[in-house]
């Protein structure tokens, strides 16, 4: 007879570690099913995937250049996938999502950026103030303790003090300090921070401040003796080497991976559970359908695929039981999990709504050395336009100062000047110049929920299990081209001055390598995705036009819960992950009610 758990878990990522942790701390039963292979949980296979990025990153491109690709449970945006394969990603429209994830234990938090920025309360009622997208079934206020929770659980480093620069900053509780310190800011932080001291932008007939402040990041600074009623925070250490990533070592490959494990990964939390014991974690389990008791509309079982072999097409179907069921992957895979079994069907609305955060870059070269390629990608940002009147009118946006200069150099400046003959002392006094004086701010913009764009599935799409392969619709509104357009030929304009930079941003309208060119109002944009897939399951105060309630309950089967950004009502401007990761306390804390 097959084991009861409390809660079955799908997805071994962030989300369902912390699901799965706050769930075993209260003495419940849980199983984690993960589609990929324990593989980064190996302190040995971690270092073959930092090998990899050494010694093929030129070719391999990332974020998921260092990881293996995997047939059975295939991820989108693997470089050099043997020959023939299909690509996991498929498309009904010209315009194609960009933003991809990565199927194994930890998840995408293997290769993502660390940066934990909450929302801002604006975020969560974007129709009622600015009669955009709709409003979420809880505020800010309601969120702010799962927060603060997540924060510990995912060791962000920041200062409160720099957030609370920003008028339209959410509250924290008086004396509330994060776990860690900011990092210390970059030679480009602190030039684009005297340079844009005290300046302004006119968005839509108002003024706004051009502020420059440190960012939260989930990776190991320093910490803070205040945390926690003064009782201080320890940051974890890498899996295997316990003298080792306990502090940010700037390796500058935060993306695809920290050789030193500095950065927060969701190992850190399944490591804890292992060791405690607490919590059973099935690798190479993928999970294929929920099995619907059409008397009660609860899910009485899961039935998934366990492969032995990576890449193999051979399975055992299993199936599992639990007291609940909590679907706790990424946006477009429980999206596809609940397609695939006809769940949720009631609002039609799984699958849409689907958003991440259009991005793009611009660059030039600064009026004095900064001393780029040093250190994380981003420190610092400028963060006062992420709320504003303007929003009435088009996307609010946030710029992250990059730390790695413009993308592929050296390489593109040697071929340049080996093209034109440039040798020896020339060449190296050229590099020496342009080299330290580049540098480059990613744009990263809102998007409205849309019905029109979502994921689907059909039968002429599937994997080598047999699995369905996810599907788009989608494409880009005005609301957020009209962003994008004030970002580059306002904003950017005006940095550039303030700054004394020299432009030499362009997009030209054929490109290749991540982007994808948009013309709106007769000027070309190179697009890429920022890896921030919200939306999909979006939660909501009645059944009719939402999936789950605002505690993450699937309002068609009382025992399931579907967990993580794809609830998110509005994307703002924040990375998604701490968002998700708060919503992931709010949705266990429901949980442990339901399994009194």
């Amino acid at each position: 007879m097959s084991k009861n758990y409390d809660a079955v878990i799908v997805g071994g990522g962030v989300i369902g570690a912390i699901v799965a942790k706050i769930l075993s701390e209260n003495g419940k039963n849980v199983l984690v099913l993960e589609a990929g292979v324990e593989g980064a949980m190996d302190p040995a296979n971690y270092q073959k995937y930092v090998q990899t990025l050494y010694t093929e990153g030129g070719i391999r491109g990332m974020p998921n250049g260092p990881y293996p690709w995997n047939a059975s449970a295939p991820s989108p945006a693997i470089p050099l996938m043997p020959s023939g394969t299909t690509p996991y990603y498929a498309y009904q429209t010209q315009t194609h999502f960009m933003s991809d994830y990565l199927r194994m234990l930890g998840g995408t938090t293997l290769h993502w950026q660390g940066t934990s920025m909450r929302l801002v309360p604006n975020d969560f009622k974007m129709q009622t103030v600015y009669k955009q997208g709709i409003d979420w079934p809880i505020s800010y206020d309601d969120l702010e303790p799962a927060y603060r929770r997540a924060e510990f659980e995912l060791g962000v480093s920041a200062d409160v003090e720099d957030q609370q620069q920003l008028e339209f900053a959410g509250w924290y509780p008086d004396g509330y300090v994060y776990p860690m310190h900011k990092l210390p800011p970059s030679q480009v932080d602190l030039f684009f921070k005297k340079a844009l001291h005290n300046r302004t932008v006119n968005l839509q007939g108002k003024t706004y401040p051009l502020k420059v402040v440190g960012i939260p990041v989930a990776r190991n600074s320093t910490p803070n003796k205040k945390y926690n009623g003064n009782e201080g925070y320890k940051p974890v250490s890498a899996k295997g080497n316990l003298d080792q990533g306990l502090r940010c070592q700037g390796n500058s490959s935060c993306m695809p991976i920290c050789p030193v494990q500095a950065k927060y990964s969701a190992l850190r939390t399944i490591n804890e559970l292992m060791q405690k014991g607490k919590v059973e974690i099935r690798t190479q389990s993928v999970a294929s359908k929920l099995i619907i008791d059409t008397t009660t509309g609860r899910i009485s079982e899961i039935e998934y695929k366990r492969y032995d072999k990576p890449g193999s097409t051979d399975f055992k179907l299993e199936k599992v039981k639990g007291t609940l069921i909590v679907l706790a992957a990424n946006a477009i895979e429980n999206a596809t999990l609940l397609l695939a079994s006809g769940a949720a069907r009631s609002s039609d609305q799984v699958g849409r709504n689907l958003m991440d955060h259009p991005y793009l870059y611009a660059w030039g070269y600064s009026s004095k050395r900064v001393y780029p390629f040093r250190g994380p990608d981003t420190t610092s940002g400028m963060e006062s336009l992420r709320d504003g009147a303007f929003r009435k009118v088009h996307a609010s946006f946030r710029a992250s100062l990059s730390n790695w200069g413009w993308s592929g150099e050296p390489g593109n400046q040697i071929s340049a000047m080996l093209s034109q003959r440039k040798f020896g002392t020339e060449l190296r006094n050229t590099l020496a110049d342009r080299m330290t004086r580049m540098v480059k701010i990613g744009f990263m913009f809102e998007q409205l929920p849309l019905q029109q764009n979502y994921v689907t599935i059909d039968n002429d799409h599937k994997d080598a299990l047999g699995n369905f392969r996810p599907l788009f619709y989608y494409q880009y509104d005005n609301y957020s081209l009209k962003g994008i357009e004030e970002a580059i030929y306002n904003v950017w304009e005006a940095i550039t001055g303030y700054a004394g930079i020299e432009n030499h941003t362009s997009y030209p309208p054929s490109v290749t390598g991540g982007t994808q060119s948009i013309l709106y109002n007769n000027r070309n944009y190179n697009i890429m995705g920022s890896g921030h897939i919200v939306g999909t399951h979006r939660m909501g105060s009645h059944r009719k036009d939402s999936v789950t309630n605002s505690h993450m309950k699937c309002w068609d089967h009382s025992n399931l819960y579907v967990v993580g950004a794809g609830n998110q009502v509005t994307i703002g401007t924040a990375n998604p992950t701490l968002t998700a990761a708060a919503l992931a306390v709010r949705a266990a804390e429901a949980m442990l009610k339901d399994l009194l």
